[in-house]
C-alpha cells in the first residue's frame, strides 16, 4: 500500500527530477520541457517549511510529489507529480487529499490549481472547479485550465 510521508531536506533534486520525467511523459519536445525547468523545480524551502509531501511505494520508493504554496489568501496546488510508471496506480488521489489535508491544516479555505492539460480531468475527479484558462507560468503564450477546490466542504465551490 502507498504511503505518504513528507518530503526531507537533501530531496529536492530528486523530486525535481521526477517532476520533470512526469511532464515529459506527456510527449513535449526538449524546448518545451528546458522552458519548464524553472516552473517545476522543488525547492528546499518547501520542504523545509513542511508544504512538501511524497508518496512512496511499499518497497519504500518515491513514486509522486506534492507541494501546497501560497497564493494570496488562498492555498495553491503549486507541484503535483507521479511517476509515469506509478500513473494510475492511486498514488496521484492519495497526493491530491493529503495536499487538500495539509492546506486545511495549515487554515486555507481554498485551494487553486493552475494544471496541465493533460491532468485537467484527474482534478475534475477530484472535485475541482475549473474557474477559466490562465496564462502558462512557463511557456509564453500557453494557457492553462486554472481550478479551485473548496477545502471548506471537500469540493469545489
Amino acid at each position: 500500500m502507498p504511503t505518504i510521508r513528507g518530503a526531507r531536506a537533501g530531496e529536492a533534486g530528486l523530486l525535481t527530477a521526477l517532476c520533470l520525467r512526469s511532464k515529459a511523459h506527456w510527449g513535449y519536445d526538449a524546448a518545451f520541457m528546458a522552458l519548464c525547468v524553472p516552473s517545476l523545480t522543488m525547492d528546499e524551502g518547501s520542504i523545509a517549511e513542511g508544504r512538501a509531501l511524497v508518496v512512496e511505494d511499499e518497497q519504500g520508493r518515491v513514486i509522486g510529489t506534492v507541494s501546497v504554496g501560497r497564493d494570496g489568501n488562498d492555498a495553491e496546488l503549486a507541484l503535483m507529480f507521479v511517476e509515469p510508471g506509478a500513473m494510475g496506480s492511486g498514488a496521484g488521489r492519495l497526493l491530491f487529499e493529503a495536499a487538500v489535508g495539509l492546506a486545511s491544516q495549515l487554515g486555507y479555505r481554498r485551494m487553486t490549481i493552475l494544471a496541465d492539460v493533460n491532468a485537467a480531468p484527474f482534478y475534475e475527479r477530484m472535485g475541482a472547479r475549473f474557474l477559466r484558462n490562465e496564462p502558462s507560468d512557463a511557456i509564453p503564450g500557453r494557457l492553462l485550465p486554472f481550478y479551485e477546490y473548496d477545502l471548506t466542504s471537500g469540493a469545489s465551490s
